[in-house]
């Protein structure tokens, strides 16, 4: 490891390959990661073990895993740069997640809200893995000895409980981990529904005119902003409260052009919903267009993401088996 590498604090950051991202998360994650690359050495994940705590086809999850890959590449996210990685080919996630599942107490997984709410969703399938997976969660994030870890409002409660953990065991036998913290996005964080602007936008939406897919088709995007809920009135103006829709719709022209609601307000002064809508859908196809130009090109070559992973496996390993091996050690694990 470089000493520019050793200077920089790291960051974290981890998503499951469950189905195809939204504008949400391009707005609130992804394109932020390449500003990111150059002042912290930056560790992705592809947290595929995550994954099975709900029933995945072997065959759809393999070419999820790869299409996760390449829209990180086709985001602006540089391998040279950057440790891009397959959780599965990390195998120190595994053991160490064992480990810190002696140092997790019951009350503290039972309390998580994210269970709570997959067990309502998958009666059928409450495993012991949607049970654990903060643990896992944890245990991604502190084998990296991560400073930051870019997340949601969503993903607070499993920092903290990262955070506890990891202090616990500090606590118990020394300095052993970092204590991670939050690194919120400013703009774009909280992307909402397009027909429900009260609920975020997600890819799990069983309603697809909910959400805009990073990859999907400019006339499908431009069909589902002209359809998208607005607001009694006609006046484009910010109002989280009272306006919603509309707001929602500032939010993501702002954040797709790079103005502020301010800006925003004042370009639609005079305008009608209908034009502004309009005017959003375009705005976000053009920002998307060059990702899923890129996208389609990566995906045509597999042979290039597997020496991605490949690379990845082996600067990933490089740091988790040096943070696996003091923890075996201060446990009393012969070495």
């Amino acid at each position: 490891m470089t000493e520019e590498k050793v200077n920089k604090k790291r960051i974290y950051s981890a998503i499951q390959p469950s189905g195809q991202l939204t504008l949400g998360n391009y707005l609130g994650a992804l394109r932020n990661f390449p500003k990111l690359q150059s002042d912290y050495d930056c560790v992705y994940c592809i947290a595929n073990m995550h994954s099975l705590t709900v029933r995945q086809e072997p065959a759809e999850l393999k070419e999820r895993i790869y299409s996760l890959l390449a829209l990180y590449l086709a985001c602006g996210l540089d391998p040279q740069k950057n440790v891009l990685y397959l959780q599965s080919h990390v195998h120190e996630h595994a053991e160490l997640a064992w480990i810190l599942n002696c140092y997790t107490y019951n009350g503290e997984l039972s309390r998580m809200t994210q269970f709570k709410d997959k067990s309502s969703k998958h009666a059928d399938n409450i495993n012991a893995g949607l049970f654990t997976y903060p643990v896992l969660m944890a245990a991604d994030i502190l084998l990296y000895q991560s400073d930051f870890v870019p997340i949601g409002q969503d993903q607070k409660q499993h920092l903290e409980l990262s955070r506890d953990i990891a202090d616990r065991f500090n606590r118990l036998y020394g300095k052993t981990f970092v204590i991670p913290n939050p690194l919120l996005s400013r703009q774009g964080a909280k992307i909402m529904s397009l027909q429900d602007p009260d609920k975020k936008m997600s890819k799990s939406d069983t309603n697809t005119s909910n959400f805009v897919l990073i990859v999907e088709d400019p006339s499908s995007i431009i069909k589902k902003f002209k359809k998208a809920v607005t607001d009694s009135g006609s006046e484009v103006r910010y109002d989280e409260e009272n306006k919603p829709g509309i707001s929602n719709l500032i939010n993501i022209y702002a954040a797709v052009t790079d103005k502020n609601v301010i800006e925003v307000e004042h370009e639609f002064e005079n305008a009608r919903y209908g034009e502004f809508k309009a005017a959003v859908g375009e705005a976000v196809v053009s920002a998307l267009t060059p990702v899923r130009e890129r996208y389609a090109q990566l995906m045509q070559d597999k042979g290039y993401l597997d020496e991605v992973l490949k690379d990845g496996r082996m600067k990933a390993s490089e740091i988790a088996s040096v943070t696996l091996k003091d923890v075996y050690e201060k446990v009393g694990f012969v070495v």
